[in-house]
């Protein structure tokens, strides 16, 4: 059966239900499933816990789920850029769990390489700790993090083929693969799909994981935050 869909919606058919745990790749507003995020806003599923480094901005990527009042619960480790996130987190409205960054990509790895939890340093001694186990290694205390399984992940990748295999493209890279591994249905847009095979020492997501695909909508590529300098005066260079 082929895993390609012709379009976002199809791709996403009988996957979303009120109350499902969502893994979503994208690091600020770079390598964001912005199709798939959008095929859940449309379906008005409730009761959402969503798995993501942050919640983009206002109006843009998961931003539009909290807009659309979808979510329940976010596993995150920032929240800067979302004025309305931060807000709704303030109320109450949001129940958030805030994890360090690199600690909540390893629980995604983990949860996708069947590790239901580790060990780290990272957090001990902070509210991040607070009720969870510890034990010492070495004379060293460490603290225990669950793996995460999310019921669905959404990926975005630039380049795919027919079974899936991916590559990414610069920051996109950072989240989406390990996202890739821990859905136990796991959707990709991809912005280009090869009529032949990925080369395989590019390979970066083997297709094994990969569910469901479709080729993600041309968009301009949004930027969090432009930051420019003044240009210097003709003959003013130092």
């Amino acid at each position: 059966m082929s895993k390609v869909f012709g379009t976002a919606a199809d791709a996403m058919a009988g996957a979303l239900r009120d109350g499902i745990t969502i893994a979503v790749g994208g690091f600020g507003l770079s390598g964001v499933p912005y199709d798939l995020i959008e095929i859940v806003r449309d379906s008005g599923i409730r009761d959402l816990t969503i798995v993501s480094n942050n919640m983009g901005v206002d109006g843009k990527g998961l931003g539009l789920l909290l807009e659309n009042k979808q979510v329940r619960k976010v596993v995150a480790s920032y929240v800067g850029e979302n004025k309305l996130f931060a807000q709704q987190y303030l109320d109450g409205t949001v129940e958030v769990e805030f994890a360090p960054q690199g600690t909540l990509a390893e629980r995604m790895r983990a949860g996708g390489a069947g590790i239901p939890a580790f060990y780290t340093k990272t957090g001990v001694g902070t509210p991040i700790a607070e009720g969870k186990p510890h034990a010492e290694f070495d004379g060293v205390t460490f603290v225990q993090e669950r793996g995460i399984v999310a019921d669905l992940a959404l990926v975005h990748a630039h380049t795919a083929d027919h079974e899936g295999n991916l590559v990414y493209r610069m920051t996109s890279r950072n989240f989406n693969p390990v996202i890739a591994t821990c859905g136990r249905v796991t959707v990709v847009e991809a912005e280009v799909l090869l009529d032949g095979f990925v080369d395989p020492d590019l390979v970066i997501t083997p297709g094994v994981f990969v569910d469901r695909l479709v080729v993600a909508t041309p968009r301009e590529k949004e930027i969090e935050k432009r930051t420019v300098r003044q240009r210097a005066l003709a003959g003013t260079e130092a």
